[in-house]
């Protein structure tokens, strides 16, 4: 699973529902929620 920074709770969390999706750019990135508050969560992974 992945992991990202929930920045409703501030802390790292595992990604619930991780989606990968590629950005504008070309740079790939993952998507989900927040296991705790439901937040939208994000993080970029890069080129690779």
């Amino acid at each position: 699973m992945a992991e990202g920074r929930c920045m409703k709770c501030k802390k790292s969390i595992q990604i619930k529902d991780p989606a990968e999706v590629v950005m504008k750019n070309g740079m790939k990135a993952v998507q989900g929620k927040c296991p705790t508050c439901g937040t939208k969560v994000f993080r970029i992974l890069g080129k690779a």
